[in-house]
């Protein structure tokens, strides 16, 4: 195990305290159903929003699956409703690969370190102390607020938003547009810093591979074997150079960050390679992805299998995804089965319009002079479900980062962490959205 930092005994500002706490609650989603479930981390949620005087709603559709909301008057409730939503849930963390307990919430060298820091357990605490904020002040936001925390995200929302929408749409009544993750967060590129603003995300396709054979004896000559037939489409596929595909939104990320860097935007893989440590995020978010991640066949090390599978993560720009899956079937072969297991849709919208142009300008108020990019995020979140309401999700968790610190790589990544300075600043803008739009 690598040596651990420095520990630090200092107060810790709320956000960072509240993102401490629900990193605390071991709420790890393996997917498919496996998974150690939301309910207590819920509960401390509706507990806060509780003694804030708002009346949270629980909503648990399977045993430990649980979701909580609490609208928040607004002084203009002629004014559409503004979702604030978050998931609780995070993906696994193998301790052993840490250099810190993944659930301890540790606090070192100045960051919050723990599974869930950055993947999001950091914006559920911004949205919480930002909104206790204006309540204890005894204000109010400018609209009616509806908070809400969902449970499975990290499983494309399947026991989480996607049930929320389907049996609690009352919740959202009366909401155009929602702010969740992943965007608002600052990257350096030929340092200089820029905010990149989510207004997209990918759809998303997980899919399986399946080989069939036949089966037989490990000692015998056996052409027709399923683990050697999957294991060389798994190969074709996930070596496959995607082509560059330029959206409004991507365009409009090359040409923001060319401006920044002085790269030539006819080079879009380039350019992306100029945003430093975010450069392996953006240029995902330029092409098809496919990357297997799972394989699956046999049972015993003296007999071949008449069946292989492999899992296969794909995101693809909105749009492409019937065309995508045709490609794949070529690239994989005829013999491979591809099966659907989840389909999400992708989403992208104009960066432009009264929200856009308040989060760009609250960014500039607490970061002057710092331009904000807008983006489509390769992954996907929650606002996916809210689109099926007609609700405009945008990703505004906002952050300023160290120019050195690879934020992006942490999602589902080692070590994950997130500068307490980053979290107050996060905060602080968050709650001057809340008061003003």
């Amino acid at each position: 195990m690598p040596e651990a930092p420095a520990a630090s005994d200092a107060p810790l500002p709320e956000v960072a305290a509240v993102a401490r706490d629900l990193i605390r609650f071991d709420t790890t989603n393996h997917g498919g159903g496996r998974a150690a479930g939301e309910r207590e981390a819920a509960e401390y949620v509706g507990a806060y929003l509780e003694a804030l005087g708002l009346k949270p709603e629980f909503y648990e559709p399977i045993p430990r699956r649980t979701n909580v909301s609490a609208r928040v008057p607004g002084r203009d409730r002629e004014k559409p409703a503004l979702v604030l939503h978050g998931h609780l849930d995070v993906v696994p963390a193998i301790a052993e690969d840490w250099s810190v307990d993944p659930f301890a919430g540790v606090v070192q060298d100045g960051m919050l370190w723990g599974r869930g820091a950055v993947d999001m357990k950091d914006m559920d605490a911004m949205i919480l102390t930002s909104v206790a904020d204006i309540l204890r002040a005894g204000d109010q936001p400018e609209r009616d607020l509806i908070l809400t925390f969902f449970a499975d995200e990290e499983n494309g929302g399947v026991e989480g938003s996607a049930l929320v929408v389907q049996d609690r749409p009352h919740w959202f009544a009366g909401a155009t547009e929602a702010i969740s993750e992943v965007g608002g967060y600052s990257i350096a590129a030929a340092g200089r810093r820029a905010y990149l603003l989510q207004v997209g995300e990918k759809a998303l396709l997980w899919i399986r591979l399946v080989a069939h054979g036949r089966a037989a004896h490990g000692s015998s000559f056996h052409p027709d074997n399923a683990v050697t037939a999957l294991a060389e489409a798994v190969a074709r596929l996930g070596r496959t150079a995607w082509p560059i595909r330029l959206t409004d939104t991507t365009r409009r990320t090359v040409d923001g960050l060319a401006a920044l860097t002085g790269l030539d935007p006819a080079d879009p893989d380039a350019v992306a390679a100029g945003a430093g440590a975010a450069s392996g995020f953006l240029r995902s978010t330029l092409r098809t992805t496919t990357n297997p991640t799972g394989l699956t066949a046999g049972y015993k090390h003296n007999v071949i299998p008449d069946r292989a599978e492999a899992l296969v993560d794909v995101r693809v720009l909105p749009g492409t995804e019937q065309a995508a899956l045709a490609d794949i079937q070529d690239i994989v072969g005829p013999d491979i089965a591809v099966e659907v297991v989840h389909a999400d849709i992708g989403l992208e919208v104009p960066f432009a319009g009264d929200l856009v142009e308040e989060m760009v300008a609250v960014l500039g108020r607490h970061d002057p002079g710092v331009p904000v990019i807008p983006y489509l995020m390769g992954g996907g979140t929650d606002n996916k479900a809210l689109a099926g309401l007609g609700i405009t999700g945008y990703g505004f968790a906002p952050l300023r980062l160290p120019d050195d610190l690879d934020f992006t790589g942490m999602f589902h990544g080692v070590d994950e962490r997130v500068p307490i300075d980053a979290l107050v600043f996060g905060h602080t803008v968050l709650a001057d959205l809340l008061r003003t739009y």
